[in-house]
């Protein structure tokens, strides 16, 4: 019996502990170490490393106004992200879920964007916006192509917004059409042959049963928001004057740009617990509406 065990042990050991070591060396270790720095005024450089307890988040809280700024900015993305990315996938997938002879190639355009890494995007973008609306501008009169689209912080925000969007939203819709492909036929034409309509079935019926599927696309949403990070630095660099500006930006510029080590990773632990809060009542709120089929 205890020779059964030890071989089961084994096996779990040989099969889960590659990953399990690799995991620990890349995300606990460095994670542990954080919160210790946290608790220090290190400058990420010298050997000196000296102990001050709370003081970093003493100073965060009372005389850091940029990185309180910097988080009222990653708010508002988030908000405006997280809806419209999962309002924009989940119709994508709505309509490409239809007898649509292009609806693979269609489905390949849209996801697309999400393979291209943020900086590159950012950085095309950066060019379409100052080159390219530029060009259109001129060409059509429409004062919209030439608004300062990188160079204020009203459409500075709403181009990170915009991008963000086109670039994640065909990920989402890969989510939903998975989730919607499984939703029985059998329910649809009942509702169908009793009378409801197109807004009735979508409301009634599709959203309640998608649900894990939103509960998957929010979390999702919620987290690559509140992380965003590449697209902030190649489009604006938080500017103009630190007004679209993430926490994650900040953290890093805090961290590794004013060698303030210890007070950027209180700055992120902080963040941590925040969005962690925050992602774990999204999915007890969304957990509770999820019905079976």
């Amino acid at each position: 019996m205890r020779g059964n065990k030890l071989s089961h042990l084994g096996q779990q050991l040989f099969f889960v502990g590659p990953a399990l070591l690799f995991f620990t060396i890349v995300m606990i270790i460095p994670f542990v170490m954080g919160m210790y720095y946290s608790f220090t005024d290190w400058n990420g450089v010298s050997g000196n490393v000296a102990w001050v307890g709370f003081d970093n988040f003493k100073m965060i809280f009372t005389n850091d106004s940029d990185f309180w700024s910097s988080f009222w900015f990653t708010v508002r993305f988030t908000l405006l992200g997280v809806v419209l990315t999962n309002v924009v996938g989940f119709f994508l997938a709505y309509f490409l879920t239809k007898a649509l002879k292009t609806r693979n190639m269609l489905r390949t355009i849209f996801f697309m964007p999400n393979v291209i890494g943020g900086l590159l995007l950012g950085f095309i973008w950066q060019f379409i916006f100052i080159k390219g609306f530029a060009t259109m501008g001129d060409l059509t009169g429409w004062s919209f192509f030439n608004l300062p689209w990188l160079g204020d912080a009203t459409t500075g925000f709403w181009a990170i917004v915009i991008v963000f969007v086109w670039q994640s939203s065909g990920y989402l819709m890969v989510i939903y059409i998975a989730s919607l492909n499984n939703v029985s036929k059998e329910v649809l034409e009942a509702a169908q042959i009793d009378g409801a309509s197109r807004s009735q079935v979508l409301r009634n019926i599709i959203v309640p049963l998608i649900m894990p599927a939103v509960t998957v696309g929010l979390f999702l949403a919620i987290s690559w928001s509140f992380k965003m990070f590449d697209l902030n630095l190649s489009l604006t660099k938080g500017g103009p004057f630190k007004s679209t500006e993430s926490v994650a930006m900040n953290i890093y510029n805090e961290a590794f740009l004013n060698n303030r080590y210890g007070l950027g990773t209180a700055k992120a632990l902080l963040f941590f617990l925040i969005v962690a809060i925050i992602t774990v009542i999204q999915v007890r709120i969304t957990k509770s509406k999820e019905v079976e089929a």
